[in-house]
Order: structure tokens, then C-alpha cells, then sequence
């Protein structure tokens, strides 16, 4: 079945709905296909470039800083769908990275907005960790030079886990390292602990 605009969606999924057994025609469930077409859109919304966040950087000392000794961590919440089953998995992320002397400093709220973008897509935790990562590092080291380091911790609840099949509470963590996190025990010892 080729669908390609709301109306045949909304169809496809008055035909789940009935399938699984439900009174389409209900009052409950009247709106119920056009809704759910809304929210994909905006649940889904990684799949359209055109939403991509723009990442803001600076040149690291344009304030008169210079930041090539610390390091920079930022956390927040994650939300995204199991692409095996489009059940919700969520979590905390926590995003560090180390600029280089002639490297450029990220806007503050750009990590949260691009874990945002790519967790708006179908995902497996582990491509959604690395899929982040790889773009900010290009994205930082597009007209500067890389970043001496980059890390990403991903801990999520996957639902396809605790609600169907196994049915047991946990976490999955995912880990992402570039650069002096990936060789160097002590950088990659004093982010994890920082986080913990």
C-alpha cells in the first residue's frame, strides 16, 4: 500500500484501529486516525531536514577565553521510538566535549536540540547515540579545527522491554567516544565520574 498523503494515512490507520479490534466509529475514536497523523508529524519530525537545527558556534576565545583545557558537559532528557516495535524508549543523555585551541564552542541549547532531532525518528539507542556525536563533531570541525575530544551517554527505559516481551524494568546504556575520550583512560575516567 503506497501512501501518500494525511487522507490515506488517517485511512491506514482507521484500518489498524478496526483490526485490533476497536469501533472506529465510536465517539472516542472518530478523530482518533487524524490525530494520530498530526502527532507523527511532530513525533517524527527528524525524518524532514528541513528541521534540522541550526548549530551555533563561536570561535573558542572569541570572548576573550580561551577553552582548550576544560571540559564542557551538558545533560538532559531524551525521547524516541524502538524502531522494531514504534514503542517509546527515553532516558537521560549526557553530551561532553573538549574544543581545540583553534576549534569552535557550541550554543548552549544546540546539544539538547539535535538529541531532540535525532531522537524524532524510528531508532535503535546505539545509531541514535552515534548519529549525534558524528554530526556535531562535523558540524564543529566544518571551518575549524576538530574538537579534542567528544562523548555521548545515552541511558534510556526501552517500553518494548518493560511493558511487552521480557516485561522487565532497566536501562540500556550507549556510549559514543571521539578523540582524547576514545585514547585516553584519564579524560574518558573523569567524564564518567563527573556524570555519575
Amino acid at each position: 500500500m503506497k501512501i501518500e498523503n494525511e487522507k490515506q494515512a488517517e485511512a491506514a490507520i482507521k484500518a489498524i484501529i478496526k483490526f485490533i479490534g476497536e469501533d472506529t466509529e465510536s465517539q472516542d475514536l472518530i478523530g482518533t486516525p487524524k490525530r494520530v497523523v498530526k502527532m507523527w508529524k511532530e513525533l517524527f519530525r527528524g525524518y524532514d531536514k528541513e528541521q534540522r537545527p541550526k548549530v551555533t558556534k563561536f570561535a573558542n576565545g572569541y570572548n576573550g577565553i580561551n577553552k582548550t583545557d576544560e571540559l564542557i558537559i551538558d545533560e538532559g532528557d531524551f525521547y524516541s521510538h524502538c524502531s522494531h516495535h514504534i514503542i517509546p524508549f527515553f532516558g537521560k543523555y549526557y553530551f561532553a566535549y573538549i574544543p581545540s585551541e583553534e576549534g569552535a564552542i557550541l550554543g548552549l541549547s544546540k546539544v539538547g536540540r539535535m538529541v531532540d532531532f535525532y531522537a524524532a525518528k524510528m531508532q535503535i539507542q546505539e545509531k541514535l547515540t552515534s548519529e549525534i556525536v558524528e554530526d556535531l563533531w562535523k558540524d564543529l570541525s566544518d571551518g575549524f579545527d576538530e574538537p579534542l575530544g567528544m562523548a555521548l551517554v545515552m541511558k534510556g527505559e526501552h517500553l518494548c522491554k518493560t511493558m511487552r516481551g521480557a516485561k522487565k524494568k532497566g536501562q540500556m546504556t550507549t556510549v559514543k567516544l571521539k578523540g582524547i575520550f576514545k585514547t585516553d583512560a584519564r579524560a574518558r575516567a573523569e567524564f564518567m565520574t563527573l556524570i555519575k
